[in-house]
């Protein structure tokens, strides 16, 4: 039986090794004729994928200009900086679609043209949510990273330079017409990055499995919401994420050319996303937006260092959906209880292995530091609002304070 639903997606999803080759043709037969290709100069001037792109499109009757001006973390300014070159080639009434290739910023940064094309402006005109006059040019996302899910989903992250914060545009007209998930890609990613990009994909599926019921998330008035809480379809696409990144993310980081573990984590990436995009997130995001303004650390650690002890959070109040997900992974206890507290510290266990940090402290995090962690946690209303506990404040403080020591209470019951 459905429960409550609500899902947004994109129209088409591409996926499979190499499937990038098959973009050209369906643009063709979509009636595309420019595109704009936004991208930065890793991959315009240390690969060959630009070129391959744009010699595809030509042999498809589709020609493009290329923006590899992008940064990571785009700035209002990046976005100014695009529409000027575009502008000055006179090229903004040609374009009728937007392709972005590489990881989450470049795509972030392509939604947020694809709106400023077609209606102008500046981003700052578009933060917020519901700000979009109409559907903005169709954008094709293409990931070169296994983890942000941003192929998917209806935000773009900018970053507003005259205060120094992050800010978000949002709307459902945002998800990305074509989502091409080709595997092959994700070859050029260091271990790193690959760490990084795996855990944050991780990240999403646990918290959005675990996130407010879709019969509890208050979706206020809305009528197309951006996230509406977790539901029967998100929860089989997260179980999916989990089972693959407990079981291919480690190899995919010490092995690289893995061609099975960069599948599996391509897929984990996606599910992840097409849970998370409508069934949205909670504490670990809050916590680790305000660890990222304090250590400048990227989102993928930030998320995984507060992952497990917001799962040891909710071990009694959701123990079986953690005892639920423990057996997904391989564990055989008959207690929940011990599932539960099992899947805390293989999560643990798994940041450790990818290379990240497992406590603040390891982060350089001071510990007169925490109160302010803890208030501007609570501060992103958005995700707190969806945390399974409340009212969050006493288990934010809980989960930042283990987070800081290393601690958690998971293993103080062996």
């Amino acid at each position: 039986m459905l429960d409550r639903l609500f899902l947004s997606v994109p129209s088409r999803i591409i996926g499979g090794w190499g499937s990038r080759k098959e973009l050209a043709p369906l643009l063709q037969r979509m009636g595309h004729k420019a595109a704009l290709i936004v991208t930065d100069r890793f991959f315009s001037q240390q690969t060959a994928l630009v070129s391959e792109l744009q010699a595809s499109l030509t042999a498809s009757g589709i020609e493009s200009l290329v923006f590899d001006g992008g940064i990571p973390d785009p700035t209002v300014e990046v976005c100014l900086e695009a529409q000027r070159e575009i502008d000055q080639k006179g090229w903004r009434e040609r374009i009728d679609h937007v392709i972005a290739l590489g990881g989450g910023s470049n795509i972030d940064l392509a939604k947020v043209l694809s709106i400023l094309i077609k209606y102008g402006g500046t981003p700052q005109d578009y933060v917020g949510e519901g700000r979009i006059p109409g559907q903005p040019l169709p954008l094709v996302a293409i990931p070169t990273t296994a983890g942000t899910g941003s192929e998917i989903t209806a935000g773009a992250i900018i970053v507003d330079s005259a205060s120094a914060t992050k800010v978000a545009v949002m709307s459902n007209d945002l998800r990305p017409a074509i989502a091409l998930i080709d595997p092959e890609l994700t070859l050029s990613c260091p271990p790193n990055v690959t760490a990084d990009a795996g855990l944050d994909a991780l990240t999403h599926a646990l918290e959005s499995y675990l996130t407010q019921d879709s019969t509890e998330f208050d979706r206020g008035s809305d009528p197309d919401p951006v996230y509406a809480g977790c539901n029967e379809l998100t929860r089989m696409f997260a179980a999916e994420s989990i089972r693959l990144c407990f079981a291919y993310l480690n190899t995919a980081y010490v092995r690289g050319t893995d061609r099975p573990a960069r599948e599996a984590m391509a897929a984990a990436s996606l599910y992840a996303a097409l849970s998370y995009g409508s069934a949205g997130l909670n504490a670990v995001h809050a916590l680790a937006y305000a660890l990222a303004g304090l250590t400048h650390a990227s989102h993928g650690r930030t998320n995984a260092v507060y992952l497990p002890y917001v799962l040891d959070a909710l071990r009694d109040i959701r123990r079986d959906d953690l005892a639920h997900i423990a057996r997904s992974i391989g564990e055989t206890a008959t207690d929940p209880d011990e599932l539960a507290r099992r899947l805390v510290i293989r999560t643990r266990n798994l940041v450790a292995e990818c290379g990240v940090p497992v406590s603040l402290a390891e982060f350089g995090v001071k510990e007169s530091q925490l109160p302010d962690l803890i208030k501007n946690g609570l501060a992103v209303t958005r995700l707190t609002k969806a945390f399974p506990i409340q009212p969050a404040e006493a288990v934010y403080e809980r989960i930042v304070k283990n987070a800081f020591a290393g601690t958690l209470d998971a293993e103080r019951k062996i």
